[in-house]
């Protein structure tokens, strides 16, 4: 089943944890885009998904959906107009698993 390119409608921008030293020597942490304005579909969880989840799951708060990328990993986050998203896992496509990459995602910002 491959995805329709209109289904991916929003822009959002996969972000990583970077680890650099001050002048001091000082660990600063800080998070870089590691892929900028990728296409992905957003869908906010409904509340027949609330309901069905259980009490650890239900931090989930939608399903981001985009093109398969290598090198993702849960440790990363995706900025969608601000919003941060963390990455609760990682589903490849049921057919292939090269297709494209659903990801549960919670809200709020994730400093590492």
């Amino acid at each position: 089943m491959s995805i329709k390119a209109g289904v991916l409608r929003h822009r959002i921008d996969i972000e990583q944890l970077t680890i650099t030293q001050d002048s001091s020597g000082d660990a600063v942490r800080s998070w870089s885009a590691l892929h900028s304005s990728v296409p992905a579909s957003i869908e906010p969880l409904s509340a027949r998904d609330f309901i069905a989840a259980s009490a650890v799951q239900s931090q989930i708060v939608a399903r981001i959906t985009i093109r398969y990328r290598s090198g993702l990993n849960a440790s990363m986050r995706l900025n969608h107009n601000g919003t941060i998203y963390n990455i609760s896992g990682i589903l490849p496509d049921k057919d292939s698993g090269l297709e494209y990459l659903t990801m549960p995602v919670t809200a709020g910002v994730n400093e590492g």
